[in-house]
C-alpha cells in the first residue's frame, strides 16, 4: 500500500474518512485481478442433464446408504472427479468412512390411549408415525403418563420456558410444530413467521430428551410445519439410519420419537377432558406443560445393523493459500426402495432432491479446474450421505473433519435446485446471518437478478440442510433456494409450480428426471451463481463474518481464537 501524506488544507477528519475508505477497499480486494468470466464456458447443461439422468436412474435404486445404490453412486462420483483430474480429498482416497447405524423397527400396528373414562386405539401411519434411534431390541410406551408441553421450547433470550415447574422425566411429551412466533403478526416475537431453531422438530426431540422425556410426540399441522403428513409418512417410522456413537459420548435421547396427526392429537384433548383452546393459550409467554391424565401403551421391536456408508471428497488445492479452505456440499442420497405410491412406483429417485445438486458439484467442481488462474484458496468437494436421515454426513463430517474447521473460510450447500427455468430473483434460505448472502447479492446482480424475502419462512430452511452443520460448529454457510419471479410466468406461476413440487414431489417416487417440464436453463443460470461465488472467495484474502445477531457468531469468534 502507498503512504498517505495528510492534506493540511482540509479538516483532520476528512482525511481520517480518506484513510478508512482506502482501507476498507483494500480489505474487499481480491489478491490479483480476476476474470470474471474464467470458467463459466465449462459448465454444461448436456453434461449437467447426463449426471441427473444417471444419478436418479432406477438402476440407482434410490441411492440409499448401505444398498447397492450407495456403491454405484459413490463410485460414479469418485470417477468422476478422477476423470476431471481433480484429487482425491482425504489423502489418497476420495472417501470419508462414516459408521452408521441402521434401525428396523418393527412397531405395533396401534397405540392404545387410556383415560378415565374410556380406552381408544390410534393407527400406526395413519395417525401417527414412531421411531427410535435407541439399538434396545425391546422398547415399549407401557402406560406410560402424557404431558401436554406447548412448543416444547426452553429459549432464555425470550424469557420462554414450557417445561417450566414440571418433571416430565419418564413420561409422553406431546409439543406443537414450529415457535409461538408463527402466526402472531410480530416480528419481535421469536421472529415472528420466520421459524427460528426452537421450531424445528429435531430441536423438540432433543429438549424433551434434555428434561428426561421417556418420549417426545410432535403434532403436526400442514403450515406450520410447511409440508404434509405424507411427507412424514413417507419419510420417517421405517428402517432408518443414525451415527454409531459407540467411540464417542451419545447423549441421552428419548427412546420413542415421532409425529402425530392434529386430529389424533385432539382426539387426545377431548378424551383427557381438556378444552382444544390449550393449543391457542400455548402461544402466549407464562404457559406451562400440563398433563393429560391419559396413559398410552406401544412398543417396537428393534434390530440394529453396523456398518459404514461413505462421504465423497475431492479437492483443488490453493496455489496461495492451500490451508485455507472453501467447501461446497451436496448430499448424494436419497430413500431408496419404499413406500409404493399410486401408480405402484416404489423408487425413490430423488432427480431434484438431490441428483440436480450433485451434478451441480460436478459441473462446478470441473469448472474450477478449468480456470487458467488456479484458485488460491484449496477448494473441497463434499458430497455427503445421509442428509435424509438426519444430516448423518455432514454432521460427522464437522466432528471428525479433514480439513481443520477454524481455517475453512465458507461452506456453500446445493440441495435441490429449482427446474422451472430461469427467475428474476434469489431466495436466500434463513437470511441475515452471514456475509456470504451480500457476496451472492452481488453476483447475482451481475446477472441482472435480485435478492428476494422467502415466501415460506416458517419453514425454517436453513435448519433442514447439511450447511446447518457447518454453522453450528462456526463455519459461515449458505443455502440457496433459487428463485420464484420467473421469467416468464412471474411470481404467481412460480408460486404454484413450488407449491405443485412439495405436494406432488418432494419426497416421492415422482421426484423423477422430466424432460417435458423441466426447464434448465434456469438451474444453469443458479449453478455459475454458485460457482461465481466460490471463485470470488478463492482469490479472496478476507473472511466472510456472521452478521451482527446471529446465533452463530460467538461460535465462530470463539473457534477463531483457539
Amino acid at each position: 500500500m502507498k503512504h498517505l501524506v495528510f492534506n493540511k488544507t482540509k479538516p483532520l477528519s476528512n482525511c481520517l474518512l480518506f484513510i478508512s475508505a482506502v482501507l476498507l477497499s483494500a480489505c474487499n480486494q481480491t489478491s490479483k485481478q480476476v476474470d470474471v468470466k474464467d470458467g463459466l464456458s465449462s459448465l454444461n447443461l448436456d453434461s449437467l442433464t447426463r449426471h441427473i439422468i444417471v444419478l436418479s436412474s432406477d438402476s440407482f435404486q434410490g441411492r440409499r446408504p448401505f444398498t447397492e445404490g450407495e456403491i454405484k453412486t459413490v463410485n460414479y462420483l469418485k470417477q468422476a472427479f478422477a476423470g476431471m483430474g481433480i484429487e482425491p480429498g482425504n489423502d489418497n482416497s476420495y472417501f470419508q468412512e462414516v459408521p452408521m447405524v441402521e434401525i428396523t423397527p418393527n412397531c405395533d400396528p396401534t397405540m392404545e390411549v387410556q383415560s378415565s373414562r374410556k380406552k381408544f386405539l390410534l393407527k400406526k401411519m395413519d395417525d401417527y408415525v414412531i421411531w427410535t434411534e435407541n439399538t434396545d431390541s425391546l422398547i415399549s410406551l407401557s402406560n406410560d403418563e402424557v404431558v401436554f408441553a406447548g412448543f416444547g421450547i426452553v429459549a432464555p433470550e425470550y424469557n420462554w420456558n414450557d417445561y417450566a415447574g414440571y418433571d416430565v422425566k419418564g413420561k409422553v411429551v406431546l409439543v406443537m410444530v414450529n415457535d409461538p412466533g408463527y402466526g402472531s403478526g410480530d416480528s419481535t416475537f421469536f421472529k415472528g413467521n420466520t421459524m427460528t431453531y426452537y421450531g424445528r422438530w429435531t430441536y423438540k426431540f432433543e429438549e424433551a430428551a434434555r428434561q428426561g422425556a421417556k418420549a417426545c410426540l410432535v403434532i403436526h399441522n400442514t403450515k406450520a410445519a410447511s409440508y404434509p403428513f405424507s411427507v412424514v409418512q413417507n419419510g420417517s417410522g421405517g428402517v432408518h439410519l443414525i451415527l454409531d456413537t459407540r467411540k464417542d459420548k451419545r447423549e441421552y435421547r428419548c427412546p420413542v420419537e415421532g409425529w402425530i396427526t392434529e386430529n389424533a392429537a385432539k382426539r387426545l384433548f377431548m378424551a383427557s377432558s381438556v378444552d382444544t383452546s390449550l393449543l391457542s393459550s400455548a402461544h402466549h409467554k407464562g404457559f406451562r406443560a400440563i398433563p393429560l391424565n391419559l396413559k398410552v401403551k406401544t412398543s417396537m421391536r428393534v434390530t440394529s445393523v453396523y456398518n459404514k456408508s461413505k462421504n465423497v471428497i475431492a479437492k483443488i488445492t490453493g496455489n496461495r493459500r492451500p490451508d485455507e479452505y472453501i467447501i461446497y456440499t451436496a448430499h448424494w442420497d436419497h430413500f431408496g426402495i419404499g413406500k409404493p405410491d399410486e401408480t405402484g412406483d416404489s423408487i425413490y429417485n430423488g432427480a431434484v432432491d438431490n441428483a440436480s445438486g450433485t451434478a451441480a458439484m460436478l459441473e462446478i467442481a470441473r469448472a474450477f479446474k478449468s480456470l487458467k488462474n488456479k484458485p488460491e484458496r484449496t477448494i473441497i468437494f463434499l458430497s455427503v450421505t445421509g442428509e435424509e436421515q438426519g444430516l448423518l454426513g455432514s454432521n460427522y463430517y464437522v466432528h471428525h473433519p479433514i480439513y481443520p474447521v477454524k481455517n475453512t473460510v465458507a461452506n456453500i450447500n446445493m440441495d435441490g435446485f429449482k427446474v422451472n427455468g430461469k427467475t428474476k430473483d434469489v431466495v436466500i434460505d434463513g437470511a441475515g446471518q452471514s456475509d456470504l448472502e451480500d457476496y451472492l447479492k452481488k453476483e447475482a446482480e451481475g446477472q441482472g437478478r435480485y435478492i428476494a424475502p422467502e415466501t415460506h419462512p416458517e419453514a425454517g430452511y436453513y435448519f433442514r440442510s447439511d450447511h446447518f452443520n457447518f454453522a453450528k460448529v462456526g463455519i459461515p454457510a449458505l443455502n440457496v433456494g433459487g428463485g420464484i419471479d420467473l421469467v416468464e410466468g412471474g411470481k404467481e406461476t412460480g408460486i404454484k409450480l413450488a407449491d405443485e413440487y412439495n405436494e406432488k414431489y418432494y419426497h416421492h417416487p415422482s421426484d423423477e428426471f422430466d424432460p417435458v417440464r423441466w426447464k434448465l436453463d434456469g438451474t444453469m443460470e443458479d449453478i455459475q451463481l454458485f460457482f461465481l461465488l466460490g471463485k470470488r472467495l478463492a482469490f479472496e484474502t478476507t473472511w466472510p463474518k456472521w452478521k451482527q445477531g446471529s446465533e452463530f457468531k460467538a461460535i465462530r469468534e470463539n473457534t477463531s481464537n483457539k
